[in-house]
């Protein structure tokens, strides 16, 4: 974003005057010019700023507890009331750049972590007796703090004994089926191996918690301030950004390997084909990187312990620098390995295509889209409406009669993306309307009076469709362009637009505290060009198959501190491409098919069993209940995976020029296609799109 100058002389001129008063020299100096900084961003920039006062503190603390210990594991009653000492201070301190009440509420939660270690490590040391009727409460919004210590016990006694119960019946049931390691084992030697095996998974945990250090608490905390605001408004650290580039570009600098925590050490839990790791061949899955340097003559950095944030930032580099890791095998052995990093290219996270062949031969295109991706600190980087044109291209070359294009899960990426990308089906005009703060609507048009593909469209959507998702299927909508297909009432309901705003632009000098990190700012609603907006709302899909999450309530509205729906003057907009006729028959088939169809009818059947488990969150202790409960699940779980295991669409296959590709392509990026299609070919929603495209062609 581009900020104007005079509001960005002002703001520097405040954040100056703080410094003059309060200059940086230690980390208390660093936290407050975060504060003062994303305080100043807000005021200033925010699509709707708040008042800093008693009423927004009083949200701020009931955001910051709930996050502080959303499970009710580690504090008690007394412990809130004492909090509660500072429930209405917490403006007078953002002002003033303090964290004393941090700072309290930290000991307080490292206190009960404290505690709870000796709770749990004591009733997981003994036996327990599964005989007697009792039940557990799993959700910490249905729980009230417990009372005093003796509670907080009881609690973690019933926790304990949950965790070791479900663990217990699995090994029963391996007993059962005769497994090598069960079948000769007797009910107290597995009732132990299961408390164990809970003993280490809360072990694990608690050795991370105890790993994080001060500013992985300041983060929570300025992310409960900005959250006031509204869910998307964020603080990111350095690496958080970082890390969030990475995922809107595809790409990252480093050696081509994803790290994961196990315990004490940092394990390698994929090597990304095609990055220099995989050419290298020396590191593995599984693999533990225990040592790392820059240099050949460098002491290395013992990783022991360290958090996986850190171990990330010391691998990771500019492409043509070396890195020395001391990588111990999965026999034991210990091998220093060198890789020289470079530009790691993540495949899966850009478009793709297929063909779904029909009887006939009016072959349909599929595009599936993960993210509405670019690169923009790159100027010859790829961006998704480049690829998407790409895509259509080739499907075109196959003479295809119309394209599914697939966003659902897609959770939105850069606005000016969507807009191009929209411009690929509809002659030139308004694609959406934004609005900033305080000023009139602007539209954002497709200035491009081509059209890219004139053919027939369906959308997918879900529930986790969200922001550039809605946008495209929002415009195609309006323009009557396209039919919106969706497995859920309504997508996401995202109505806001971000830009990143880096907190060290505000500050002059004082590198001693710099890098500040970012925030992500709300500064724009967009409107549909109708005039309506998705936010809180989303896209009503033309056509619902129901999933198994379709009686679940989802979505923006479920937030806190969601900004509010509202409308605008609709744009004038026209289009001459393609207007389906017929939508009411479509529709009318697409009901019937859904009907009559068993998947369709038991995973009706599953959605409804996952909202009655959602609601009731009492989960019985008794080892008898328990397995009843869990083998009338797992009968209705096996017909539900049955019938969505198998292939219902036969005739899906690359393209005819992705083939090509793939006769060069190393072993691992053929697997990984083999088991795209495979999955693909599972897929009944799509089977049932692909229905709903070809009545699309019959009845135009």
């Amino acid at each position: 974003m581009k900020l104007r100058s005079p509001i960005l002389f002002v703001l520097i001129a405040v954040i100056l005057t703080f410094f003059a008063f309060y200059p940086p020299y230690d980390q208390a100096e660093k936290e407050a010019a975060l504060m003062q900084s994303i305080m100043t961003g807000l005021t200033y920039y925010h699509y709707q700023p708040q008042e800093i006062n008693d009423e927004f503190s009083e949200k701020f603390y009931d955001l910051y507890l709930e996050r502080l210990d959303a499970g009710k594991r580690w504090l008690t009653q007394k412990d809130v009331d004492m909090l509660e000492a500072y429930e209405y201070k917490l403006d007078d301190e953002a002002k003033q750049g303090s964290y004393a009440f941090l700072t309290t509420a930290i000991q307080h939660q490292q206190a009960g972590i404290d505690k709870s270690q000796e709770y749990y490590r004591a009733f997981l040391s003994k036996p327990f007796d599964f005989n007697t009727d009792e039940v557990v409460e799993m959700d910490g919004d249905k729980k009230g703090f417990a009372k005093d210590d003796n509670e907080l016990k009881e609690y973690w006694r019933k926790q304990m004994k949950y965790e070791t119960l479900t663990r217990l019946a699995d090994k029963m049931k391996d007993k059962e089926e005769e497994h090598e390691d069960y079948k000769d084992m007797s009910m107290a030697d597995m009732e132990a191996e299961a408390r164990k095996e809970t003993l280490k998974v809360y072990d694990d945990w608690y050795a991370r918690l105890n790993k994080r250090k001060r500013h992985d608490h300041v983060s929570t905390y300025l992310n409960s301030f900005t959250n006031i605001f509204d869910p998307h408004t964020g603080y990111f650290e350095p690496v958080d950004r970082e890390n969030f580039n990475i995922g809107m570009s595809g790409k990252l600098k480093g050696i081509g390997a994803r790290l994961m925590s196990d315990g004490d050490f940092t394990k390698v839990s994929e090597v990304i084909v095609g990055g220099p790791a995989w050419k290298k061949g020396e590191l593995d899955k599984d693999d533990k990187i225990i040592k790392v340097a820059q240099t050949a003559d460098e002491e290395p950095v013992d990783l022991t312990g360290m958090v996986l944030d850190d171990v990330v930032q010391l691998i990771r580099g500019e492409p043509g620098t070396t890195v020395h890791l001391w990588i111990k095998k999965v026999d034991g052995s210990v091998e220093e390995i060198s890789i020289v990093r470079d530009v790691v290219i993540i495949e899966d996270s850009y478009a793709k295509s297929l063909i779904l062949e029909t009887e006939d031969n009016n072959n349909i295109g599929y595009i599936r889209l993960p993210r509405f991706y670019g690169d923009y600190q790159n100027p010859n980087g790829r961006q998704c409406s480049d690829d998407i044109r790409t895509e259509l291209d080739k499907l075109k070359g196959e003479n295809v009669k119309g394209v599914i294009l697939d966003l659902r899960d897609n959770g939105g990426g850069y606005l000016s993306e969507v807009v191009k990308m929209s411009g690929l089906f509809i002659e030139s005009g308004p694609v959406v309307q934004v609005k900033n703060r305080g000023r009139r609507p602007q539209v954002l048009e497709d200035e491009d009076p081509r059209v890219h593909y004139d053919g027939p469209v369906v959308v997918m959507v879900n529930q986790f469709s969200a922001s550039a998702s809605e946008i495209l299927a929002a415009a195609l909508q309006d323009y009557d362009r396209a039919v919106i297909v969706g497995t859920s009432n309504s997508t996401h309901g995202k109505g806001t637009v971000q830009r990143f705003w880096d907190l060290d632009n505000a500050i002059q000098g004082h590198n001693e505290i710099k890098p500040l990190g970012s925030i992500k700012l709300t500064i724009q609603n967009y409107y549909r060009v109708n005039g309506g907006s998705v936010q809180l709302k989303g896209v009503t899909p033309d056509i619902i198959i129901p999933n198994n999450n379709f009686y679940l309530e989802t979505g923006e509205k479920e937030h806190e501190h969601p900004l509010e729906y509202s409308e605008i003057t609709p744009a004038t907009y026209v289009q001459n491409v393609y207007h389906l006729e017929n939508l009411s028959r479509v529709k009318e088939s697409s009901i019937y098919r859904i009907k009559k169809s068993p998947a369709f009818q038991k995973i009706d059947e599953t959605a409804k069993r996952r909202k009655m488990q959602r609601d009731d969150s009492e989960y019985t202790l008794n080892l008898e209940s328990f397995e009843t409960e869990q083998d009338e699940f797992e009968v209705l779980s096996k017909e539900y995976k049955d019938l969505l295991d198998k292939e219902v669409l036969t005739n899906i296959r690359n393209l005819n020029v992705d083939v090509v590709d793939m006769a060069s392509a190393d072993e691992s990026k053929v697997a990984r296609n083999d088991e795209w299609l495979k999955n693909i070919k599972k897929d009944v929603y799509l089977e049932e799109t692909l229905n709903i495209m070809k009545d699309m062609i019959k009845f135009q």
